[in-house]
């Protein structure tokens, strides 16, 4: 089982056994975590990301950004 597959598992289930799981997955779901939140605010205070697409940077409105689940 591949730590995507693992962090997958575990956020399904409650957030208990979190600090039995190994630090690289923790670390991979903290990360995760702070992105969908910090996209989160960007769309709620109506503030543009900027992205990098095709080798350029890119802002992305706020009516366009998509706030994955976690």
């Amino acid at each position: 089982m591949n730590s995507s597959q693992v962090m997958k598992k575990q956020t399904c289930k409650s957030r208990e056994g979190v600090r039995d799981l190994p630090l690289k997955v923790k670390a991979e779901m903290a990360l995760k975590e702070a992105v969908a939140e910090a996209l989160a605010e960007h769309k709620r205070r109506g503030n543009p990301i900027a992205v990098w697409r095709n080798g350029k940077a890119v802002w992305i409105p706020p009516e366009e950004i998509v706030v994955p689940e976690v």
